[in-house]
């Protein structure tokens, strides 16, 4: 399940997800608040991951086409990144392919989640 969090400083996006994602989580949820970020000019994103089952089936093919939108077609809407997780592998992941990822990056534990949010609208 993805869902948008409510209390983002001013031109920010915060996703909080958590479950096994579904293609409707990136159909309905990120996508639409992906767009809306990029077509402002600046997308500065927290994404706040726990409990992460993985991705449903019909998930996948959203997720590849999310991630190559995001480094090709909208490098340059990109600010800043902030992931927010308890999940050891994926903030593994992350911190090895930084280099893929657009704009800033940061990756911290789900207890410094208002000091991410700080960093993300600066």
């Amino acid at each position: 399940m993805i869902e948008r969090i409510d209390d983002m400083p001013p031109g920010t996006v915060g996703l909080r997800s958590s479950g096994k994602l579904s293609r409707s989580d990136y159909t309905e949820v990120l996508e639409p608040a992906l767009r809306d970020a990029i077509a402002s000019g600046e997308l500065r994103l927290l994404f706040v991951l726990t409990d992460f089952d993985g991705l449903e089936a019909g998930a996948l093919p959203e997720d590849v086409k999310v991630g190559l939108r995001a480094v090709v077609r909208d490098h340059a809407a990109w600010r800043r990144f902030a992931l927010v997780t308890d999940v050891g592998w994926i903030a593994r992941a992350t911190r090895v392919f930084a280099w893929a990822v657009p704009g800033d990056l940061l990756v911290t534990e789900p207890d410094r989640l208002e000091e991410a949010k700080r960093w993300v609208a600066a």
